[in-house]
Protein backbone atom coordinates (compact mmCIF):
# COMPACT_ATOMS: atom_id res chain seq x y z
CA UNK A 1 0.00 0.00 0.00
CA UNK A 2 1.10 3.32 -1.09
CA UNK A 3 2.12 5.99 2.01
CA UNK A 4 -0.70 8.32 2.25
CA UNK A 5 0.56 11.71 3.42
CA UNK A 6 -1.40 13.61 5.24
CA UNK A 7 -1.94 17.08 7.44
CA UNK A 8 -3.61 17.24 10.76
CA UNK A 9 -3.34 20.52 13.34
CA UNK A 10 -2.70 18.28 16.52
CA UNK A 11 -0.27 18.12 19.51
CA UNK A 12 3.05 16.32 17.71
CA UNK A 13 4.11 14.56 20.93
CA UNK A 14 0.20 12.83 21.23
CA UNK A 15 0.60 11.69 17.74
CA UNK A 16 0.32 7.71 17.71
CA UNK A 17 2.54 6.63 15.00
CA UNK A 18 5.94 4.98 14.87
CA UNK A 19 7.95 8.15 14.72
CA UNK A 20 7.93 11.54 15.16
CA UNK A 21 10.27 14.21 14.16
CA UNK A 22 11.58 16.97 16.59
CA UNK A 23 12.92 20.08 14.86
CA UNK A 24 15.69 20.49 17.06
CA UNK A 25 18.53 22.76 17.97
CA UNK A 26 22.50 21.60 16.95
CA UNK A 27 23.24 20.55 20.61
CA UNK A 28 20.01 18.00 20.75
CA UNK A 29 19.41 19.44 24.29
CA UNK A 30 15.73 20.65 23.96
CA UNK A 31 14.77 24.14 23.84
CA UNK A 32 11.86 25.77 23.01
CA UNK A 33 8.78 25.37 20.76
CA UNK A 34 8.11 21.86 19.61
CA UNK A 35 11.67 20.68 20.74
CA UNK A 36 10.87 21.72 24.82
CA UNK A 37 7.19 20.14 24.18
CA UNK A 38 8.68 16.71 22.39
CA UNK A 39 11.30 17.12 25.18
CA UNK A 40 8.83 17.39 28.55
CA UNK A 41 6.54 14.85 26.85
CA UNK A 42 9.19 11.99 26.52
CA UNK A 43 11.04 12.81 29.95
CA UNK A 44 14.48 12.69 31.15
CA UNK A 45 15.48 10.14 29.83
CA UNK A 46 15.16 11.99 26.25
CA UNK A 47 17.58 14.17 27.27
CA UNK A 48 20.18 12.06 28.51
CA UNK A 49 19.99 9.92 24.96
CA UNK A 50 20.18 13.00 23.32
CA UNK A 51 23.91 13.70 25.42
CA UNK A 52 25.07 10.51 24.28
CA UNK A 53 24.72 12.03 20.77
CA UNK A 54 26.86 14.58 21.14
CA UNK A 55 25.02 16.84 18.77
CA UNK A 56 23.60 17.25 14.84
CA UNK A 57 24.73 19.04 12.48
CA UNK A 58 22.04 21.44 10.37
CA UNK A 59 20.34 19.23 7.79
CA UNK A 60 21.26 15.83 9.24
CA UNK A 61 19.02 13.28 11.49
CA UNK A 62 19.53 11.22 14.73
CA UNK A 63 17.04 8.78 16.36
CA UNK A 64 16.36 8.33 20.15
CA UNK A 65 13.47 6.06 21.82
CA UNK A 66 10.63 7.66 22.37
CA UNK A 67 10.62 6.99 26.12
CA UNK A 68 7.28 8.62 27.49
CA UNK A 69 5.68 9.09 24.03
CA UNK A 70 3.20 7.26 22.06
CA UNK A 71 5.69 7.40 19.66
CA UNK A 72 8.69 4.33 19.32
CA UNK A 73 11.22 6.87 17.99
CA UNK A 74 12.26 10.54 17.85
CA UNK A 75 13.66 11.87 14.79
CA UNK A 76 16.05 14.43 15.85
CA UNK A 77 17.24 16.51 12.90
CA UNK A 78 18.06 20.39 12.81
CA UNK A 79 16.51 22.53 10.31
CA UNK A 80 18.26 26.08 8.93
CA UNK A 81 17.67 29.58 10.68
CA UNK A 82 16.46 31.71 7.75
CA UNK A 83 18.90 34.17 6.71
CA UNK A 84 17.03 35.53 3.21
CA UNK A 85 16.88 32.52 1.01
CA UNK A 86 20.34 32.95 -0.13
CA UNK A 87 22.87 30.81 2.31
CA UNK A 88 21.75 27.27 0.90
CA UNK A 89 18.54 27.12 3.26
CA UNK A 90 16.09 25.54 0.73
CA UNK A 91 18.60 22.88 0.92
CA UNK A 92 19.25 21.94 4.30
CA UNK A 93 15.63 22.11 4.81
CA UNK A 94 14.99 19.48 2.06
CA UNK A 95 18.05 17.57 3.74
CA UNK A 96 16.26 17.48 6.91
CA UNK A 97 13.05 15.84 5.71
CA UNK A 98 14.88 13.27 2.99
CA UNK A 99 17.34 12.01 5.96
CA UNK A 100 14.59 11.90 8.63
CA UNK A 101 12.47 9.67 6.70
CA UNK A 102 15.69 7.79 5.35
CA UNK A 103 16.08 7.40 9.46
CA UNK A 104 12.51 6.11 9.94
CA UNK A 105 13.15 3.34 7.06
CA UNK A 106 16.30 1.68 8.15
CA UNK A 107 14.17 1.44 11.19
CA UNK A 108 11.28 0.21 10.14
CA UNK A 109 8.92 2.75 10.89
CA UNK A 110 6.17 2.69 9.39
CA UNK A 111 4.51 5.51 10.28
CA UNK A 112 6.38 9.04 10.94
CA UNK A 113 4.62 13.08 11.92
CA UNK A 114 6.83 16.04 10.94
CA UNK A 115 6.37 19.14 12.51
CA UNK A 116 6.92 22.20 10.37
CA UNK A 117 10.04 22.21 10.28
CA UNK A 118 12.53 25.80 10.72
CA UNK A 119 9.34 27.75 10.83
CA UNK A 120 9.56 28.76 14.49
CA UNK A 121 12.19 30.70 15.88
CA UNK A 122 14.62 29.86 13.31
CA UNK A 123 12.22 32.33 10.71
CA UNK A 124 11.67 30.46 7.81
CA UNK A 125 8.96 31.91 5.68
CA UNK A 126 5.62 29.00 6.50
CA UNK A 127 4.25 28.69 2.94
CA UNK A 128 7.66 28.01 1.29
CA UNK A 129 8.34 25.87 4.03
CA UNK A 130 5.06 24.10 3.71
CA UNK A 131 5.97 23.63 -0.35
CA UNK A 132 9.21 22.21 0.02
CA UNK A 133 8.26 19.60 2.57
CA UNK A 134 5.42 18.10 0.39
CA UNK A 135 7.79 18.27 -2.43
CA UNK A 136 10.06 16.52 -0.61
CA UNK A 137 8.04 14.03 0.91
CA UNK A 138 6.42 13.56 -2.33
CA UNK A 139 9.43 12.95 -4.26
CA UNK A 140 11.11 10.43 -1.51
CA UNK A 141 8.08 8.31 -1.32
CA UNK A 142 7.64 8.24 -4.98
CA UNK A 143 11.28 6.52 -5.22
CA UNK A 144 10.45 3.85 -2.29
CA UNK A 145 6.46 3.88 -2.67
CA UNK A 146 6.39 1.01 0.15
CA UNK A 147 8.65 2.23 2.45
CA UNK A 148 6.07 4.13 4.31
CA UNK A 149 2.26 3.32 5.34
CA UNK A 150 1.38 6.85 6.52
CA UNK A 151 3.27 10.36 7.02
CA UNK A 152 1.89 13.16 8.81
CA UNK A 153 2.50 16.86 8.71
CA UNK A 154 1.40 18.10 11.57
CA UNK A 155 0.82 21.63 12.25
CA UNK A 156 0.65 23.50 15.26
CA UNK A 157 -2.43 26.06 14.71
CA UNK A 158 -4.47 27.11 11.66
CA UNK A 159 -2.16 28.69 9.87
CA UNK A 160 0.11 25.84 9.31
CA UNK A 161 -2.76 23.40 8.61
CA UNK A 162 -4.27 26.07 5.93
CA UNK A 163 0.14 26.33 4.49
CA UNK A 164 -0.04 22.61 4.28
CA UNK A 165 -3.54 22.38 2.86
CA UNK A 166 -2.27 24.46 -0.04
CA UNK A 167 1.04 22.77 -0.58
CA UNK A 168 -1.11 19.34 -0.57
CA UNK A 169 -3.58 20.90 -3.50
Amino acid sequence: MDALLRCIQADITQMEVDAIVNAANSGLLGGGGVDGAIHRAAGPALLEACRALGGCPTGEARLTPGFNLKAAYVIHTVGPVWQGGGHGEAALLAACYRNSLELARLHEARSIAFPAISCGVYGYPLEAACELAVRELRSWLAERPHALREVWLVAFDTRALDAYRRALS
